[in-house]
């Protein structure tokens, strides 16, 4: 693929990451993701041949190792385990609040309406979840809990991002980073 195609092919994914992210699988319509990329409709179906769920399930897993990146990238600078669990929820924190509230989760919401009657949808959602939860147990190494404790905090990040955005507020996020500092001393 030449320079151009991997850049539609970007912008495709882009639009979706966009949509999905504020209005779930369901606002992110075909049309949609044309009309946000400015790609032509032909590129959609050339770069995506299995169709929505092949676009949208490419665009979480991308979404989802970006917030991988910032989670091994606050790994390594974070001297504790709290003090690493306390930079996720504040990166984020931002990244909602900057988005006015529009950017939670980007594989909840998906995961919520797709991964019981979509395969390649459960897939996706399944494998974000789960290198997240080991980049959480790999932070905990050394723990007998690790595991356990690693699918809690996902759990509490995942609980505090639908409630901040339910909320507009960061509150449910400091409230849940004060909570998983005191679990983990």
């Amino acid at each position: 693929m030449g320079q151009k195609g991997a850049e539609t092919r970007d912008r495709l994914l882009d639009a979706t990451q966009e949509l999905i992210e504020a209005g779930g699988y369901f606002g992110a319509g075909l049309n949609q993701v044309i009309a946000a990329s400015g790609a032509p409709r032909g590129s959609l179906y050339f770069h995506f041949p299995g169709g929505k769920d092949q676009l949208v399930g490419e665009s979480v897993r991308r979404a989802g190792g970006m917030i991988g990146d910032a989670l091994g990238g606050l790994a390594g600078s974070s001297p504790s385990v709290a003090e690493f669990v306390d930079g996720v929820l504040r990166h984020l924190g931002d990244r909602l609040e900057e988005s006015g509230w529009r950017k939670g989760c980007p594989v909840a919401t998906v995961a919520l309406e797709m991964a019981a009657t979509s395969d390649p949808l459960h897939e996706a959602c399944s494998e974000v979840y789960a290198s997240w939860q080991e980049a959480l147990r790999a932070r905990l190494a050394g723990r007998p809990d690790a595991d356990d404790l690693a699918v809690t905090i996902l759990a509490l990040v995942e609980g505090a991002l639908l409630l901040a955005r339910a909320h507009r507020s960061r509150g449910p996020l400091d409230s849940v980073s004060r909570r998983i500092g005191a679990l983990l001393t």
